[in-house]
């Protein structure tokens, strides 16, 4: 699985590797291209999983804010109704696809 935007990979790690939590995709942390990514501040909290860090993506000189998120450290209680701890996996969003 391959995330992208514009044919640029984003992320890419085998089917197994990543989550699937409420329609999203998950990818390892290890799998992503951190160098694309910077934190954003913008905040959000999920009842059930917790603060998530947001990331602004950039690809040739173009920037796409909040277009990927994180839980750095979920509430230990989700991870019983994920099926696996995925602290600091990164879902995306919007323009950043995600393909097989």
């Amino acid at each position: 699985m391959k995330a992208h935007i514009n044919g640029t990979v984003i992320a890419e790690a085998s089917k197994d590797d990543l989550i699937q939590i409420e329609g999203n995709w998950y990818f390892p942390p290890s799998s992503v291209k951190s160098e694309l990514l910077e934190e954003s501040p913008t905040p959000y909290h999920c009842p059930w999983k917790g603060d998530t860090q947001y990331f602004t993506i950039t690809v040739d000189g173009t920037s796409y804010p909040d277009r990927a998120w994180s839980y750095p450290t979920p509430i230990p209680s989700s991870f019983d109704r994920v099926g696996k701890d995925y602290s600091n996996y990164v879902a995306f969003w919007k323009e950043a696809t995600v393909s097989e």
